[in-house]
C-alpha cells in the first residue's frame, strides 16, 4: 500500500494532505525521512508522522445519514453556511460523503471514513440506482416523462436514461419518483427544468441497496459490516480491510464457542467423578 493511502486509511488526514505532509518532511519510514509519496509500505514498517507512530488502518465504514435541507455537503463553506459535517457526531472521526446533495436537497446521504470506498460507490460504472421523490411546480404528462428513458441533452450536457413516474398532482405541483444512475451535478433539477417543471422539493430516498426508510432528519446510522461486505463483494471488501475484521470476529466467536464447549465438557466430567 502506498504511504499516503496508509495515512489516509489510518484516519489521520486525506491522501492529498498526506502527500503534502510527506513533501514537508513530516513523515519517516524505518528511521528515514521521506519526501516522495511513491513508496509502498507494509504493517512491518515503522512509520512516524511528526515523530508519532502511525496507528493501524481503520477498516472501511459506511453510515446512512438523513440530510436536512439547508446544510452544505462540504467540509468548509466560503459563505460560512452550516455544513453536513458540522452536524455529524464527533465520534465518527474523519469522514467524507459519497457524492453530494445540494443545499436545498434532503434525504439519504452516505458517509464513509474511506476515500476508496467513496470513489467506488460514486462511479457510474458501479451501476447503482439513485432514487428521488420530487415535488415540482407545473404540469407534465407521463408520456413526456417516458421520453427521458432515452436520455436528454440540456444546455449541451448529455444525461443518460432516466426513469420518471408521475405519482400525483397536488394543487399547482406534481409529485414524481425519479430514478437514475449517473447523478451529475443538479441533474434532476436541470432535466425537469428543461421540461418546464420547477423543482421545489427533492428528497433522495435510496442509493443503490441503501434506503432512507424511516431514518429521521439529522440522524446518522451505521451500515452493518456484514451488509456492506455482501453488497461490495469479497474481493473489494478484502481490499478495504473489511474481510480481515470479519475473519477476526469469526475467530473470536469460534474461540468463545470452543471455550464454552470445553467448560460444559469439564462440568460433565466433574459430575461423573462425583458420582463415582
Amino acid at each position: 500500500m502506498r504511504i499516503a493511502k496508509a495515512m489516509a486509511r489510518a484516519g489521520l488526514c486525506s491522501r492529498r494532505d498526506a502527500e503534502r505532509w510527506i513533501a514537508d518532511g513530516r513523515v519517516s519510514v524505518n528511521g528515514q525521512v521521506i519526501r516522495s509519496p511513491a513508496l509502498d509500505v507494509s504493517p512491518a514498517d515503522k512509520i512516524l508522522v511528526d515523530g508519532k507512530p502511525l496507528q493501524g488502518a481503520e477498516p472501511a465504514k459506511l453510515w446512512r445519514y438523513h440530510k436536512p435541507r439547508g446544510l452544505v455537503t462540504t467540509h468548509r463553506d466560503p459563505e460560512g453556511r452550516e455544513t453536513v459535517f458540522d452536524k455529524l457526531p464527533g465520534n465518527l472521526g474523519r469522514v467524507i460523503s459519497v457524492g453530494r446533495l445540494d443545499v436545498t436537497s434532503e434525504g439519504l446521504l452516505l458517509i464513509t471514513n474511506d476515500g476508496a470506498l467513496a470513489r467506488h460507490l460514486e462511479l457510474p460504472a458501479t451501476g447503482w440506482l439513485r432514487r428521488y421523490r420530487v415535488r415540482a411546480h407545473g404540469r407534465i404528462t407521463q408520456a413526456a416523462l417516458d421520453r427521458l428513458k432515452d436520455g436528454i441533452a440540456v444546455e449541451g450536457v448529455k444525461y443518460g436514461p432516466i426513469e420518471a413516474v408521475l405519482d400525483k398532482e397536488q394543487g399547482a405541483n406534481v409529485w414524481l419518483t425519479i430514478s437514475l444512475r449517473e447523478g451529475k451535478n443538479r441533474e434532476v433539477r436541470k432535466v425537469l427544468g428543461a421540461l418546464g417543471l420547477d423543482v421545489n422539493r427533492l428528497i433522495r430516498i435510496s442509493y443503490g441497496p441503501f434506503q432512507l426508510l424511516d431514518l429521521p432528519p439529522g440522524v446518522v446510522e451505521p451500515v452493518r459490516r456484514r451488509v456492506l461486505i455482501e453488497q461490495l463483494g469479497a474481493r473489494l471488501a478484502r481490499d478495504l480491510g473489511l474481510m480481515d475484521v470479519a475473519d477476526a470476529e469469526r475467530d473470536r466467536r469460534t474461540s468463545a464457542r470452543d471455550r464454552a464447549r470445553q467448560d460444559r465438557n469439564a462440568g460433565s466430567i466433574g459430575k461423573q467423578d462425583d458420582k463415582a
